[in-house]
């Protein structure tokens, strides 16, 4: 089974996973485009009991709510290296996609709100868009 690897930007911190994750998605919504400072957030979740370990000191980051979440941002550099979501996929783990810069993921193959989207950003025909 493969192991992956994420890692923050200063390395502090980490989280380890096995196996192939569930859903391996771009996303367009404003949490993501906040979260990422970009035009979208790159998300693979994988099953909790999936994730190995993880290291360093985090912050954490708390949405109350129906759509809350707590993101899990390393201590020193600040970088969101994963989360835990109350009501979207609550037995998985989300991880940004980007943070497995040793051990890459395969191509996404799903463009979630897809109608936030940057007019400007062409995605692959074969992806699906919800």
């Amino acid at each position: 089974m493969t192991t992956r690897t994420a890692r923050c930007c200063c390395q502090d911190c980490s989280i380890t996973v096995e196996g192939a994750p569930t859903l391996n998605a771009l996303c367009h919504c404003a949490s993501c485009k906040r979260r990422t400072g970009s035009a979208f957030g790159w998300s693979a979740y994988f099953p909790d009991d999936r994730i190995v370990g993880t290291r360093g000191t985090f912050h954490v980051y708390a949405k109350e709510g129906e759509a809350g979440y707590n993101r899990y941002l390393c201590a020193r550099c600040g970088t969101t290296l994963y989360w835990k979501s109350f009501a979207f996929l609550p037995g998985d783990t989300g991880i940004a996609g980007g943070c497995f810069v040793d051990d890459p993921l395969p191509e996404p193959g799903l463009s979630a709100t897809d109608g936030g989207r940057c007019a400007w950003l062409a995605l692959p025909d074969g992806w699906m868009r919800a």
